[in-house]
């Protein structure tokens, strides 16, 4: 595992592998339980610096995790970037390119905001285009994706 800059990365403030694309974001999530608490961010690969945060909420991994895909899209449209999105989740990386959430989650009265935040997310799938790349991010070559929550 790199614990600092490469001397041949000069893109990156982080411990990036030559694979890795540092004009990119990465995002993850993190749950205490399943379902628990969740919260997912987005980080800038180039600068290390966090770019959203959301949470916590009462859900689970893979909500969070594609929820923060989606807010890493919408973001980018937002600010006219087109760069790649790494996930470390291949689950959420396959709901986005359905434009669905196929979350088991219990609707009911503590999930209810969530799931109108999963419906929004959806719709701006469906709703608009993209040509960011999502990339799944490598964990047992790459180690940690640089979003991660560091709770393991």
């Amino acid at each position: 595992m790199l614990t600092s800059p490469p001397d041949y990365r000069h893109d990156t403030v982080l411990p990036l592998p030559l694979e890795v694309t540092a004009d990119a974001w990465a995002v993850d999530a993190a749950c205490s339980g399943n379902p628990g608490k969740m919260e997912y961010q987005g980080i800038d690969l180039t600068t290390g610096a966090q770019l959203f945060h959301f949470g916590p909420v009462h859900g689970t991994n893979n909500i969070g995790e594609f929820l923060a895909i989606v807010h890493a899209l919408a973001l980018m449209q937002q600010r006219g970037l087109n760069k790649t999105i790494y996930s470390d989740s291949y689950n959420a990386i396959l709901w986005v390119r359905k434009k669905k959430c196929k979350t088991t989650l219990e609707r009911n009265a503590q999930t209810e905001r969530l799931y109108q935040i999963i419906a929004r997310a959806e719709n701006w799938l469906r709703t608009h285009t993209y040509t960011t790349p999502i990339v799944k991010w490598e964990t047992d070559r790459w180690g940690e994706i640089p979003a991660d929550f560091g709770r393991k």
